[in-house]
């Protein structure tokens, strides 16, 4: 084999369809997202929890429901090669979340808020706003039955939206009482649609004894009008249910957030009882639900643990993303302070102690960097100062340097005049060059 034939170009490796590189400055609106949320959370009282990636299958299949959509076509399911066991890439993390908590006796001394960030996974075929690997954020109550906190939660997401500065999010809200009352609401259903059996598609007429709720989330065209006149499980709902979510619809008005009552809302999981709502745009096509949630008291009984009420939600990061592209709203990163200007190589032992001083301090800083050829010239070097976005250059000439001074230029402001500041003084006058200050 020739040297030539043995050095030949690689195949391209690429990304695994539907499972995306986020790169800046995509980034930087993921970090600006993610702070703000971050802050939210913190002012609600919630605490971060991060839980794996991979969980076992079984937690899946008995928390979410074995005839759902996730469960039978969308999980990422495999066998562990060392023993077997049936694992799964988390495609959502309400199910880890509660599997924490019992597992470590989180729950042990109290209700907790708590809070995480991270990737879902689902084969599903990608598009706008849906991804195989998709991101979200979530919030879960654990332990608090009371309808206030199911408000409170929802306050949380509506309080986002506006802090973001989206509009035309819209809430959506329904109630799916309890299992008695879903009992009866399930013989009426399955009566329902027997009797419209011609008009149900297949996959309708396999689900219908199994989990007649499911039909109701069919996108069918030609079953709407069955779906239409189906039974409403709001009519089955008992007094105690009613007044649940009549508190909650209370607490709404007192706080003048617009809702819509959806007695079609039924969400894609089985573990939710009473108190279900989604976040809406139009704006996103028929990806349209941005944050979704609602009360599952019976899941953490379900997965081992003491029995315990539990609300939440969880909001699509990448679909909110798309919301302020669409919105208009834009997230930039803080803008560079300095770009520190260093004509010669000779000079980076004495400048870089001043620039980690710098950082220190609080400033955000790049150095220009020399090449094979050493530093750029003084003009090329302020093209890039000027490009990178930075407020201010800092001059490192030879005669500051002699002179334990260092030339500070606005880059932004053209009627501030440059000046020098004392190299041995950082910490006095670090503060003006401060954004905002």
């Amino acid at each position: 084999m020739s040297e030539k034939t043995s050095l030949r170009k690689a195949d391209k490796i690429v990304a695994v369809k539907g499972m995306n590189d986020i790169l800046p400055p995509d980034s930087v609106v993921w970090e600006t997202l993610e702070e703000r949320v971050r802050n939210l959370m913190r002012r609600f009282a919630f605490e971060n929890v991060r839980t794996p990636i991979v969980e076992p299958t079984a937690l899946f299949v008995r928390g979410l429901g074995e005839v759902t959509d996730i469960v039978e076509k969308e999980m990422y399911s495999f066998d562990d090669r060392l023993n077997g066991e049936a694992l799964t890439l988390r495609p959502e993390n309400t199910a880890g979340v509660v599997r924490a908590a019992v597992e470590h006796a989180l729950l042990y001394n109290g209700p907790r808020r708590l809070y995480y960030m991270g990737p879902m996974f689902r084969h599903e075929r990608p598009q706008r706003g849906r991804y195989r690997q998709f991101h979200q954020i979530g919030a879960e109550a654990l332990g608090f039955g009371g309808p206030e906190v199911d408000a409170e939660v929802i306050l949380m997401a509506h309080l986002l939206w506006q802090e973001l500065g989206l509009r035309g999010v819209e809430l959506q809200i329904n109630s799916l009482g309890q299992p008695d009352e879903r009992k009866s609401h399930r013989a009426a259903l399955i009566e329902h649609f027997e009797a419209h059996r011609q008009s149900l598609d297949e996959e309708a007429k396999r689900r219908l004894h199994l989990n007649p709720l499911r039909l109701l989330d069919s996108k069918n065209p030609a079953m709407q009008p069955v779906i239409e006149t189906a039974p409403r499980l709001i009519d089955f709902l008992g007094d105690a249910s009613q007044a649940h979510l009549q508190a909650v619809k209370d607490i709404l008005d007192a706080h003048q957030v617009a809702y819509t009552v959806n007695p079609r809302l039924v969400r894609g999981m089985d573990y939710y009882n009473l108190t279900v709502f989604e976040f809406v745009t139009h704006k996103l096509g028929s990806q349209g639900t941005v944050c979704a949630g609602g009360r599952y008291d019976y899941l953490i009984e379900q997965i081992g643990g003491k029995p315990a009420p539990a609300v939440g939600w969880a909001l699509g990061v990448e679909r909110v993303l798309e919301l302020l592209k669409e919105s208009q709203v834009s997230m930039t990163a803080p803008a560079l302070d300095v770009f520190a200007v260093i004509p010669d190589i000779e000079s980076l032992p004495q400048v870089m102690p001043h620039l980690q001083a710098l950082r220190v301090a609080g400033l955000s800083v790049q150095m220009q960097a020399s090449g094979p050829e050493g530093m750029p010239g003084m003009k090329a070097q302020f093209k890039r100062a000027d490009a990178s976005g930075a407020r201010y250059a800092l001059i490192f000439g030879a005669d500051e340097l002699k002179a334990g001074v260092v030339a500070v230029k606005s880059l932004r402001d053209p009627g501030i005049s440059q000046e020098s500041r004392t190299l041995t003084d950082i910490a006095h006058w670090v503060p003006g060059l401060m954004p905002h200050v």
